[in-house]
C-alpha cells in the first residue's frame, strides 16, 4: 500500500466514479500494478494530481492513482447526499437516462435516474436487514456471490479479487469496513488463537509465505474446520477442508498459518 498522508491532508475535491468499476493503480501511471478498485457510484477524496491522474482516498482510507477519466468531480456537499437512499447492485444491468446499458459488480451504486434492466439491486436503507452482520450470513454471502471467481491481484468484485478484496467486500456488504490488505486486516477485532480447525463462521486467518511472518493472505473460517477465501495457488475461489491432510495445498497453508482475528 503507498505511504498514506495524515488526516490533515487538505482535500482538493470530491469525486464519484463514473464507470462500474476503476483501477487504482500504486503509481500515476497506466502501465504500474493495479493495487485495488473503487466501484461505481462510490465517493472518493482526491488528495492531490499529476497530469490526468489524482491520488484518491476511499472510504476504507485507502489511497492510490485513479485515471481522471474515471472520476465525476462533484461538491463536498453533492457527494455526502450520495450516501443518502441508493439502488446498491448485487449483480445487475442497467441502462441510463441516455440510453447507455451498463453491467455493474456487486456493491456498485446505480445513478438515480439509471434503470434496472436484470439481476438485483437493493436499497441502501434496507441492507441491513438482508444483510445482517451476523457470521452465519457473511459466510453465506462469501460462497453465494464469489463462487467462481477468478484471483486477480488488487480485485475486489466477483469479476476477479484478490484474497483480501473477497474479505473486505464481503464484510462491507453486511456494514462492517475492514482495511484493505491483510496485513491491515490482521490489526482488526479481537483474538480467536491459533487452532485453524476450532475457529467460529466468520473469523479471519491469517498466513504468511515470507520470512519475517508479515501477513500475506486471508481466508474466512465456515465455522466447519473450513475456510472460504480466493487464494493463487487454486487460481481462485475456494473452500478448504482444513483437516484434509491428504491434500498437498491445504497442509502448506497449513504450514503457513499465523492466527485469527474475530471481527464481528
Amino acid at each position: 500500500m503507498p505511504d498514506s498522508p495524515g488526516r490533515g491532508e487538505p482535500i482538493l475535491y470530491c469525486a464519484i466514479i463514473r464507470a462500474p468499476i476503476a483501477p487504482m493503480h500504486g503509481e500515476p501511471r497506466i502501465s504500474s500494478a493495479m493495487i485495488s478498485q473503487q466501484l461505481g457510484g462510490h465517493r472518493v477524496d482526491a488528495l492531490a494530481e499529476e497530469g490526468e491522474w489524482a491520488r484518491v482516498r476511499g472510504a476504507d482510507g485507502y489511497d492510490g492513482w485513479i485515471h481522471t477519466g474515471f472520476l465525476a468531480r462533484a461538491p463536498a456537499t453533492t457527494a455526502r447526499q450520495s450516501r443518502r437512499i441508493t439502488r446498491i447492485s448485487l449483480g445487475c444491468s442497467t441502462r441510463t437516462a441516455s440510453g447507455v446499458s451498463r453491467v455493474l459488480p456487486l456493491r456498485a451504486y446505480l445513478a438515480p435516474d439509471e434503470t434496472l434492466t436484470s439481476g438485483d439491486v437493493i436499497e441502501s436503507t434496507r441492507r441491513a436487514a438482508r444483510f445482517p452482520l451476523e457470521p452465519d450470513a457473511i459466510v453465506s454471502s462469501a460462497e453465494k456471490y464469489f463462487a467462481g471467481t477468478s484471483y486477480l491481484w488488487g480485485g475486489v468484485t466477483p469479476w476477479g479479487a484478490d484474497c483480501s478484496g473477497l474479505v473486505q467486500t464481503v464484510f462491507a456488504l453486511h456494514g462492517k469496513q475492514l482495511p484493505r490488505d491483510a496485513s491491515q486486516q490482521a490489526q482488526a477485532g479481537d483474538d480467536a488463537g491459533t487452532d485453524a480447525t476450532a475457529l467460529e463462521a466468520a473469523d479471519l486467518l491469517f498466513f504468511s509465505d515470507r520470512e519475517d511472518k508479515r501477513v500475506t493472505h486471508v481466508g474466512i473460517a465456515t465455522g466447519e474446520k473450513r475456510m472460504v477465501h480466493l487464494g493463487l495457488g487454486r487460481g481462485g475461489y475456494s473452500i478448504e477442508r482444513l483437516t484434509d491432510r491428504r491434500d498437498a495445498y491445504v497442509a502448506q497453508l497449513r504450514k503457513r498459518f499465523l492466527f485469527a482475528r474475530r471481527v464481528v
